[in-house]
């Protein structure tokens, strides 16, 4: 490097916590509902793993607290014996342009 040069500084992804906590995916629309640990978490996606070796399917719905209404679609993007990377997926079809603008009247949107 040239003293004079500036440096590129390259953004990255927010690190990812350690969180090791118990979770459930959402298989079949809602009828299948198994167990997971979440291994490690980000804002785009996070690790988790399964006790038992199974089929996890390509997207599903993967929900911190049981029972609760918040969850967020997911993408499995590698797989390594029983433990999976995923990225989340925003659900376009959902947002229509009266929901934006009940949103932006109401303030800033909340996760399902």
């Amino acid at each position: 490097m040239i003293a004079g040069e500036s440096k590129t500084k390259v953004q990255r992804e927010l690190r990812r916590q350690v969180h090791k906590r118990l979770a459930w995916f959402t298989l079949d629309d809602g009828i299948t509902m198994r167990e997971c640990h979440v291994l490690d978490l980000s804002s785009g996606g996070a690790r988790i793993a399964t006790d038992d070796a199974m089929d996890v399917r390509d997207r599903f719905e993967l929900t911190l607290v049981p029972g609760h209404h918040m969850h967020q679609q997911c993408e499995v993007v590698w797989r390594r014996g029983k433990t999976y990377g995923i990225k989340f997926l925003t659900p376009a079809a959902e947002e229509t342009p009266a929901a934006d603008d009940q949103a932006a009247a109401s303030g800033p949107p909340l996760l399902r």
